[in-house]
């Protein structure tokens, strides 16, 4: 299946983006090699780590990043304060012989994360480099927010599948579409959306609305139907007119129609006490032989919910959870920035560039950041920053626990670095991904993760540390006086 984004959308950028280009093509900076870092400030929802993801969709951006000609002619058309065109021909010439040729390396998805941590690092002319800042923004934020979202349903959920159907709910088309895809990563089973089923490969589920039922004589003739129309996918939705009633009703209809091979998958509860709804539905299936249909919950259901439900002692099979993983309920986003590092001068050495400010979580770190996991006993244990220009002293990286062979991060007194190559001069590094294995890590990286961090509001935070030299250039840097 074709990637959703690997025909051009070089104009999904922010103007200032475009103008800053134009200004180092004026300039003659376009081609100066530079380092830029993406990351989040803030772990989401106050949980205790979040879930890298989108990377395979910026990947599919960047390299179909072209401008095409009606690109060029709606910029020719952009004008100034003056009236006049704000970017010159010689620039829109340029801009259609751009082709992307940065390095990029990024922490693959599925991987746990925390914040200050490079998620991606982008090398190469800054023009380049710069013009790939909305997009990667736009993409790996929004996923990494609801793949984070979904591993905490998942979390709370424990073994029970979820379901993943906030499509109508979401923001838009695309935010549907990357929605589902990064609920999948982060844990859901299945998804109601069609499209990303398609598209990504995610399985897909549903049962009916409420309009089936309203559309027949009786609830008993629009259950006879519908499971007459799906034998093999049979879940009947019992809250359109009295849940109790509707579950009397589904269960009748299921042992008529079993001698015909009619199997009731399962019962949807959509509204009322699910707690008590689901015990009653419980016994009941159970009492009328059907103990391996399923109870499935929805009705806006997040993580509190569910382990509050869990906690009561619902009997829930299946978590059905829509808007408010679609929608990131309780964060509409995810605080990441993009920040420059490094820019080579005119002699072509490196020179460190930090963002200041007055509030110290936005001051930026400078350097080629590379971050070590290091892990314990199949658990992490800590990560640390570091510049690979100025990689760790003896003192750091000495230690039973700083072997970096990348192959033993499930193993005790080893280490990792999480970022690694995937473009070359703009060019894949090796296959990519697919969508399973990225979720498969994704469970993989939550079971080693320390079970205190696993809450859903932990009272500890993941010990991230700045390597020594690190620290001090980022010390140094603040201690500047302002130009």
């Amino acid at each position: 299946m074709k990637a959703p984004y690997s025909q051009s959308l070089a104009l999904l950028t922010d103007l200032y983006q475009l103008t800053m280009a134009y200004g180092y093509w004026r300039e003659g900076l376009a081609d100066r090699e530079a380092v830029f870092h993406q990351l989040f400030r803030e772990t989401p929802f106050g949980g205790g780590f979040a879930i890298a993801a989108g990377l395979a969709t910026a990947l599919d951006w960047l390299r179909g990043l072209r401008f095409g000609k009606d690109d060029l002619d709606y910029l020719a058309g952009v004008s100034g304060r003056d009236g006049k065109p704000l970017f010159d021909a010689g620039f829109l010439e340029y801009l259609g012989q751009f082709r992307f040729e940065c390095s990029v390396e990024a922490v693959p998805e599925g991987t746990v994360v925390f914040a200050q941590e490079p998620l991606v690092r982008v090398r190469g002319p800054l023009l380049q480099a710069q013009l790939a800042e909305t997009a990667l923004l736009n993409i790996v934020n929004f996923q990494t927010l609801i793949a984070t979202k979904a591993a905490r349903v998942r979390l709370a959920a424990g073994d029970d599948p979820v379901l993943e159907f906030g499509l109508r709910r979401a923001h838009g088309i695309d935010g549907g579409l990357s929605a589902s895809r990064a609920a999948y990563l982060g844990g859901c089973t299945a998804t109601s959306n069609a499209l990303a089923g398609k598209i990504h490969g995610i399985p897909v589920r549903g049962t009916h609305a409420h309009s089936w039922v309203m559309a027949f004589e009786s609830e008993t003739e629009a259950f006879e139907a519908f499971a007459k129309a799906m034998s093999q996918n049979c879940v009947l939705l019992v809250d359109t007119y009295d849940t109790r009633a509707g579950l009397r009703t589904a269960i009748a209809v299921a042992k008529r129609l079993r001698d015909q091979g009619v199997t009731l998958d399962g019962v949807r509860l959509d509204s009322g006490d699910l707690v008590a709804l689901s015990i009653e539905a419980r016994r009941e299936l159970d009492q009328a032989g059907l103990p391996d249909t399923k109870v499935i919950a929805s009705n806006d259901l997040d993580e509190y919910r569910i382990v509050e439900l869990k906690r009561r002692g619902a009997r829930v099979d299946t978590w059905g959870i829509g808007t408010r993983i679609a929608a990131a309920h309780g964060q509409p986003a995810l605080g990441g920035v993009y920040k420059l590092g490094l820019l080579k001068d005119e002699r072509g050495n490196w020179q460190p560039k930090a963002k200041r400010s007055d509030d110290p979580a936005k001051a930026s770190t400078p350097g080629m950041l590379q971050v070590r996991r290091f892990v314990k006993d199949a658990r992490m244990s800590r990560d640390l920053i570091y510049d690979e220009l100025r990689p760790p002293s003896s003192s750091q990286s000495s230690s039973p626990l700083a072997s970096t062979d990348t192959r033993s991060a499930g193993h005790a007194g080893r280490s990792v670095d999480l970022l690694i190559p995937v473009l070359e001069g703009g060019q894949p590094v090796g296959p990519e991904d697919s969508l399973r294995a990225a979720r498969d890590r994704c469970r993989e990286q939550l079971a080693s993760l320390p079970e205190a961090l696993r809450e859903l509001e932990p009272e500890e935070s993941y010990p991230v540390v700045f390597e020594d030299s690190l620290r001090q250039e980022r010390q140094r840097l603040a201690s500047l006086d302002r130009p």
